[in-house]
């Protein structure tokens, strides 16, 4: 089977989300295709192709909630929808914004926006966390001052991968020097990973962009569009709900970050950084959903039927979302199996001037995780092929590394099929698509100048 026939998948779902504008179609066929040409790679054929390829689709959708992390994000998905619906059903969310703006921290739509990106920025620990406690906290707020939440997922998103990539005292830097270690580069792998802080071109360039938007309240693009017509993800908004106390959300906010921190240290065996992600993120979600249910049946206002049923309510306004993240895994493990991201990665492996490397290193990782839907994937894709450049033929390791971290950074924020793009989406309460079709030009305008910035500093420094 030729190599560029990898690429189809990926083709079919951009195709379709660009026709039909549904997510879940597009990605139920990209996930067929993918496994319609799997089935053919092992040497299948015949008449029974369709009906073994659709059996297959099904298969690997079973398959990949065997895998424990992959079923921890799905239960994790679902609970925030429990966590949110209490929140705001027991009025914490309206009094928490009324509390915020009658104490002057949040009495503006750019201090809102301010207060977004701090929360955004200070949980660096995992980017799962940095997005939901940040899209959690400024929902009521947004409503408030009439701001959409496609703007508020642009800005959790936006800040979230790009603040745990730079600052690295988290799980993303744990995994990288994971990467990293089997390599002889001159100098040890701590340094080349704080050498790529300034050369993370897309990422800086992203963070500015992000508080341009905050502090001067200007948006362009689709983002316009979206802020004329207020969309949410359901009809309501968290601020309709009659004021109680800000406890009812600011006890659970705060739990859930604490026992996030908590479970981190519990999981890496007393090291933060060696901590499990998802297993924190699932144990954390599920401790605040039970300290909010909890608060709600004591303040004697809320019965248990009612807050079951609540919690529900709030799972199932969540469901098509959960559904893009089981149909992007599934997909995510069909292209790695079909060696999507590897066709693409040789492309960069053929004889090129060595000024060019970090660009197309830059742009590899951008289409692996554009088309992948991961940028850690990415990250173990790109780093077996660039590290033994540095070391063949003595190339500025910070300066590979920070193009492959930038370009799987870059492709992620863009894509429909990647985790945290659907996981921001969740987080603010805007539609998926939405999300995708408002940051596409904010990341493909960073995108551009990261790539000159890359062919800059391959002339400066190479």
């Amino acid at each position: 089977m030729a190599d560029w026939l990898t690429l189809v998948p990926a083709l079919v779902a951009i195709i379709i989300v660009l026709w039909r504008k549904e997510v879940i179609l597009a990605l139920l066929l990209s996930l067929c295709s993918a496994e319609l040409l799997i089935f053919l790679q092992a040497g299948g054929a015949g008449p029974g192709l369709l009906l073994d390829g659709s059996i297959q689709t099904l298969e690997r959708i079973v398959a990949v909630t065997k895998d424990g992390d992959n079923a921890r994000i799905l239960m994790f998905s679902l609970l925030v929808g429990g966590l949110l619906a209490y929140m705001r059903d027991s009025g914490g969310v309206s009094a928490t914004v009324k509390m915020l703006v009658e104490k002057g921290i949040a009495k503006t739509p750019r201090q809102a926006g301010l207060l977004t990106f701090f929360i955004s920025s200070v949980t660096f620990i995992e980017s799962n966390l940095s997005s939901l406690t940040a899209g959690i906290s400024s929902r009521g707020l947004f409503d408030k001052f009439k701001m959409s939440r496609a703007r508020l997922a642009y800005i959790i998103d936006s800040t979230s991968a790009p603040i745990c990539i730079i600052i690295l005292l988290n799980g993303w830097g744990a995994y990288i020097l994971g990467l990293l270690s089997t390599y002889s580069l001159g100098d040890n792998a701590v340094s080349v990973l704080i050498g790529t802080i300034p050369l993370n071109f897309y990422a800086l360039f992203t963070l500015t962009v992000v508080l341009y938007t905050i502090i001067t309240g200007k948006v362009y693009g689709p983002m316009r569009k979206s802020e004329q017509q207020l969309h949410t993800l359901a009809a309501h908004t968290e601020i309709d709900v009659k004021p109680s106390h800000p406890s009812f959300m600011l006890l659970p906010l705060l739990t859930l970050v604490a026992s996030m921190l908590g479970f981190m240290l519990m999981t890496g065996n007393g090291r933060l950084v060696e901590g499990s992600g998802s297993q924190s993120v699932l144990y954390a979600t599920t401790l605040a959903c039970l300290v909010a249910y909890c608060m709600m049946l004591f303040s004697k206002r809320f019965k248990h039927q009612q807050l079951v049923d609540i919690g529900f309510k709030g799972m199932s306004e969540l469901l098509p979302l959960v559904t893009i993240v089981l149909l992007s895994l599934a997909l995510g493990s069909s292209l790695k199996l079909l060696g999507t991201g590897t066709f693409i990665a040789s492309i960069v492996n053929d004889s090129l001037p060595l000024v060019l490397i970090p660009c197309l290193l830059f742009l590899a990782g951008g289409l692996i995780s554009f088309t992948t839907g991961t940028s850690w994937g990415t990250f173990a894709i790109l780093i077996p092929i660039g590290m033994p450049m540095v070391e063949l033929l003595g190339l500025p390791p910070s300066l590979v590394l920070a193009a492959i971290l930038s370009g799987g950074v870059f492709g992620d924020h863009c894509s429909p099929i990647s985790d945290s793009t659907a996981v921001s989406s969740v987080a603010s309460g805007c539609d998926l698509l939405e999300h995708v079709k408002t940051q596409l030009p904010y990341a493909l305008f960073c995108g551009a100048l990261a790539l000159l910035a890359f062919l800059l500093a391959g002339v400066l420094m190479i």
